[in-house]
């Protein structure tokens, strides 16, 4: 077992900047590490552990004045309630290259696929991204003890299917379609005739699971 990726955003005031004013300073970076990132996880991470924090660099606004567009709305809001695990973003009211937004509308896709595929009662699917990465750096998917195969396996699968880059997902549902009009209320998830409630990967997945 090892750590390889950490990614660490945090918000900060102005004095920790270096003279550029757009980052914060290395002796910084080094403080968080020594302060958040050590005691936690130290054991786990070697030469080649990437730490990442604050890779899109200043991050002095912060909480709703910066993060949930003109509807106000967070992620919890607009999907599954308390029902499932949830990041802390928003995607009301953001364009579809943030992957607050088409991301989980991509999580979406891949557990409603694995379940109407018959490979488990119940999952939920997390994907993980760092600002000025493609791909992602983490995915998960947890079946909760229902899966049909293992939950490694199947993130495999799903993998090789599913597209997980910003520019994958938003070419695949046609994100920067003008679509969004009935998510103004009511949530963004259980429309049929969006393109992340479909479930048109069901047979490449029996497929692959075979």
């Amino acid at each position: 077992m090892r750590v390889d990726t950490v990614v660490v955003s945090t918000q900060h005031t102005e004095d920790i900047l270096d003279r550029s004013g757009s980052k914060i300073t290395d002796k910084s970076k080094k403080e968080i590490e020594a302060a958040a990132i050590f005691p936690a996880i130290k054991k786990w991470m070697d030469k080649d552990t990437k730490v990442l924090i604050n890779p899109t660099g200043k991050f002095v606004i912060g909480g709703p004045q910066s993060d949930t567009g003109m509807t106000g709305r967070k992620i919890i809001v607009d999907t599954y309630g308390g029902r499932c695990p949830h990041g802390g973003g928003a995607f009301s009211g953001k364009d579809p290259t943030k992957v607050d937004r088409s991301a989980a509308y991509m999580a979406r896709y891949i557990a409603k696929n694995i379940v109407a595929a018959k490979l488990a009662k119940e999952c939920t699917v997390q994907l993980a991204y760092a600002i000025g990465k493609d791909e992602p750096v983490g995915f998960y998917v947890d079946t909760d003890g229902t899966g049909k195969i293992s939950d490694q396996k199947l993130a495999q699968i799903a993998r090789k299917i599913f597209p997980m880059t910003p520019r994958g997902i938003i070419e695949y549902f046609k994100l920067r379609n003008p679509i969004y009009l009935q998510t103004a209320a009511y949530g963004h998830f259980g429309r049929k005739e969006l393109p992340w409630e479909a479930t048109d990967k069901v047979k490449a997945l029996q497929a692959a699971a075979k």
